[in-house]
């Protein structure tokens, strides 16, 4: 199965059925008058949140989809059948764009939530409809309408609670598969992680939040390096953040560097994001003596200007995750807490959500522009193969 997280789909409504032009005609009734029936009104296209499916591999084989036409009127005065709308199934949390016009037509981000795309076209009326003291044989009807149709950008972004933010091999797969039961791939070289995982941790009976694993960030993935432009939009749905930093990274490189480094990519992707609250977690204590640790936070902290909270675990030993996962589940409580006594705050956050989203898609498009215009200067052919959804297979 292939991870697809974004794709462009062509939809069409269903024309409205033409109205009828008929005359009663039945032994010994004179005059028998008008008897043409109105046309069927045709069927929309609504797209529709699933919460089982989490790709949009299905809508990159098919990419047109057409809603019925209504029926045409018929005599004795009987109205066409209207067209059966089109219900497209997306996963939970699907932006979806006019591709022409770049307008935002909806989130689609709780279970069920449906969203007309296309309306279906008016029906037509049948020459009854015209009958009159003055005209008493009216000949005229009219036509149905045409339905709408739309090109659609759909978006997939994952959505979670909290978001974790690190290079690639910081410990988030082991992070996530220590506080929930979700089992990401984890070895020990880069990109183990491909594509978004997420798990459910239970902190207590009731009390639970959604955690994000986010395939890790390099120097540049703001520019497309690495995986990270790809991904980083995903955590625009994220309420908070978790920045972990590997204090004993295998390359020997500097781990505030490091942090400063992926700060300053979340800066560049998107200036809204990287004010979200954010939280500091150094990673694989275990693997160094209290001195190291001690002093790669003072210089993280430093670095970074850090005032926030700072945490130091080792996920594969579980030693801090609990006090962790409990903080966070406490800070999130509030925070929907507040959202539910105050509508404006509430208000507030979905804005932003919604200024983030627009900084992450204005720069993936911008960066995709400038790689058509690279690729339309070097290519002999002139083919681009950004202008494709990119495929990534599930890690096994």
């Amino acid at each position: 199965m292939k991870f697809v997280d974004e794709a462009t789909i062509r939809v069409t409504a269903g024309k409205g059925g033409n109205g009828c032009l008929s005359f009663r005609r039945e032994k010994y009734v004179a005059r028998g008058g008008p008897d043409g029936g109105d046309g069927g009104d045709g069927g929309s296209v609504w797209l529709v949140a699933d919460a089982s499916l989490n790709t949009m591999v299905d809508y990159r084989f098919q990419k047109n989809y057409r809603a019925a036409s209504g029926e045409g009127g018929r005599g004795r005065n009987c109205t066409g059948a209207s067209g059966d709308d089109l219900v497209l199934p997306v996963p939970v949390g699907t932006s979806v764009l006019d591709e022409q016009t770049g307008e935002l037509l909806g989130d689609l981000t709780d279970e069920g939530q449906r969203l007309l795309v296309a309306q279906g076209g008016f029906h037509g009326l049948g020459n009854t409809r015209f009958k009159s003291s003055v005209n008493r044989a009216p000949r005229q009807t009219t036509a149905g309408s045409e339905g709408e149709e739309r090109l659609l950008k759909l978006e997939l972004k994952v959505l979670a609670d909290v978001g974790l933010l690190g290079l690639p091999n910081a410990g988030k797969s082991t992070l996530i598969r220590a506080v929930s039961a979700a089992r990401p791939r984890v070895a020990d070289y880069p990109f183990t992680t491909l594509v978004p995982q997420l798990g459910v941790v239970k902190v207590d009976p009731m009390r639970s939040f959604v955690i994000a694993d986010i395939p890790g960030l390099i120097e540049g993935a703001s520019e497309g390096a690495g995986l990270g432009i790809r991904f980083l939009k995903h955590l625009t749905r994220n309420r908070m953040l978790l920045h972990l930093v590997d204090v004993a990274p295998l390359d020997g490189s500097d781990p505030a560097e490091a942090a400063v480094a992926i700060v300053r990519e979340l800066e560049r992707f998107s200036p809204t994001l990287a004010a979200r609250e954010r939280w500091l977690v150094l990673n694989k204590t275990d693997l160094v003596d209290d001195d190291v640790v001690a002093d790669v936070k003072a210089r993280t902290v430093a670095a970074l200007g850090w005032e926030g909270p700072v945490y130091e675990i080792a996920a594969l030993a579980q030693r801090g995750t609990e006090t962790l996962c409990q903080n966070m589940m406490t800070y999130l409580e509030g925070r929907w807490a507040a959202e539910a006594e105050d509508p404006e705050l509430a208000q507030r956050e979905r804005d932003e959500q919604a200024l983030m989203q627009d900084e992450a898609r204005q720069r993936i498009e911008a960066l995709r522009e400038s790689r058509r215009r690279r690729s339309a200067d070097s290519a002999e052919d002139g083919d681009d193969d950004d202008d494709h959804d990119v495929e990534i297979e599930y890690a096994p």
